[in-house]
Parts: C-alpha cells; structure tokens; sequence
C-alpha cells in the first residue's frame, strides 16, 4: 500500500470517528441513526477505501460504542460483510448511481447482524430492532447518496487513493 492511499485511509477513519462522535446518542441505540455511515458509499468509488471505513468503523466502536465487544465483533463485522458484498455487486454495475443504491440496500439489510448483536446484548426483540435500525441505515445511507456523489465531482473519489 503506497503512503498517498494509507494517508487518505487514515483521514477517512478519523472523519467517520469525527462524525461518529456528534452523533453518538443517535448512533449506537436500536435506531443507529449513524451519519458516518454515509462513508461507506466511498467503496463503489474504490476498493481501497475498505480499509479506511473499517478502521473508523473499529475505533469508533471502540471509544464511542456502550456493547463494547459486542459492538467490535458484530458491528465491524456488518460493515466488513456489507462492503465485501458491495465490492462484489458493483462488479457487475456500471452505474456509481445504482451502485450507490445497491450499496444501501446492502447495508440497510444487514443490519440484522445488529439486530442479533442488540438482541444478545441488550434483550431487544429481534425483528422490531432489525427493522429500526434497517430504517436507520437506510435514511442516512440514501440521504448521503446526492451528498457524496456531489462531493465525487468536486474531489473524484475514484482516483484519490
């Protein structure tokens, strides 16, 4: 990995804790009203933002977060699963548009893995958890989708790492 892309992997972990941390009453609740999330569209962009969003995913689970382990295994795992299956959608999808969209789609239905994570950790019903903090992440990674394409022309993400 060359200097330019571990320096950009670096400054998009501390901008997703940054973010991570105005939020924090918000973001690690059965609603996961995360803002930071919107990060993770970074990867349909390039594969190499992968480390990056999960470095900040980690750091801010792990300063940030209340489940404290569970949150490290179940929260970064979510994140690693979604964008692995992103990575490999986005394959087969020309469009950084639908893309961006699938990528929510991914994101938002996985948040099952968070659901189990809050059920074991806090005895949050499974299915109402699931679909909170499905709505959660779906409100917050569609409304990032015009934000961070608008950014992408302005600083084409594509070619930054």
């Amino acid at each position: 990995m060359n200097v330019k892309t571990l320096v950009n992997n670096g400054l998009l972990a501390a901008l997703y804790i940054a973010v991570s941390v105005l939020v924090q009453p918000f973001g690690f609740t059965n609603i996961q009203f995360r803002l930071s999330e919107l990060f993770n569209h970074l990867i349909v962009f390039n594969k190499k933002y992968f480390l990056g969003i999960t470095l900040g995913v980690f750091l801010a689970n792990l300063f940030l977060s209340p489940l404290g382990i569970y949150d490290l295994i179940f929260g970064v795992g979510q994140s690693v699963i979604s964008l692995l299956m992103t990575m490999g959608v986005g394959r087969f999808i020309e469009s950084i548009w639908v893309r961006m969209i699938a990528n929510t789609i991914i994101f938002s239905f996985n948040m099952f893995i968070i659901a189990i994570m809050l059920n074991l950790a806090l005895g949050l019903p499974f299915l109402i958890t699931w679909l909170t903090t499905a709505i959660g992440e779906f409100v917050v990674m569609a409304l990032g989708i015009p934000i961070i394409y608008a950014l992408h022309k302005r600083m084409h993400f594509d070619k930054l790492v």
